[in-house]
């Protein structure tokens, strides 16, 4: 399922630097993965997944394509199986899940998808935080958000909440990720062949 239903441009055609000379990516190709034991099933998006939604939205606002939409129950290796599928996709540049990274036992996101991680990001979950300070305060210490890269692919994993998913993806993934994927990427610079 895509969010916008544009084409996707050939990486080569993608591949670009920013006004300070750095690699970058855009516009993305994303995946989003909501875990949700409530919501749809594993083939298709929930039509009543306001987190998964408030992502599309904000990515497709800012000029990327969503080229594949999950949901999955809150499963361990479910989650990491559905992530692993999404970053086998040659229209991947992105990954985003939202659900599962609170303190419940049923929160595995973060130990699910942080398993695949090559190199962890740990400057997103604590800039999280930090912006998520003014809204909830003390409870910030209660998400476990996360990032990494995970097969030279910025994967980012954020709570359900329609907030949080909202302030993450504005105020975070959609100024560093089309870089973090051209840094992630920019040793296959050769290998690109569109």
């Amino acid at each position: 399922m895509t969010g916008n239903h544009s084409e996707l441009p050939s990486a080569a055609d993608r591949r670009t630097t920013d006004e300070d000379g750095h690699d970058c990516v855009d516009p993305l190709g994303v995946a989003i993965v909501t875990v949700s034991s409530s919501r749809g099933t594993a083939t298709e998006a929930d039509p009543t997944d306001p987190g998964g939604d408030a992502v599309v939205n904000t990515l497709v606002d800012a000029g990327h394509v969503v080229t594949s939409r999950r949901t999955v129950p809150d499963d361990y290796v479910r989650i990491k199986t559905t992530v692993s599928e999404c970053l086998d996709r040659l229209d991947v540049d992105l990954v985003v899940t939202t659900g599962g990274t609170g303190v419940t036992v049923d929160d595995v996101s973060p130990d699910a998808v942080s398993e695949l991680f090559d190199r962890e990001l740990p400057g997103f979950g604590e800039a999280f935080r930090r912006l998520s300070w003014e809204e909830v305060g003390t409870r910030v210490v209660a998400t476990r958000a996360t990032a990494g890269i995970a097969r030279d692919v910025p994967v980012f994993v954020l709570p359900g909440s329609v907030n949080a998913v909202e302030l993450a993806t504005a105020e975070i993934i959609v100024e560093e990720a089309p870089h973090l994927a051209g840094l992630a990427t920019r040793h296959t610079v050769g290998e690109i062949d569109g």
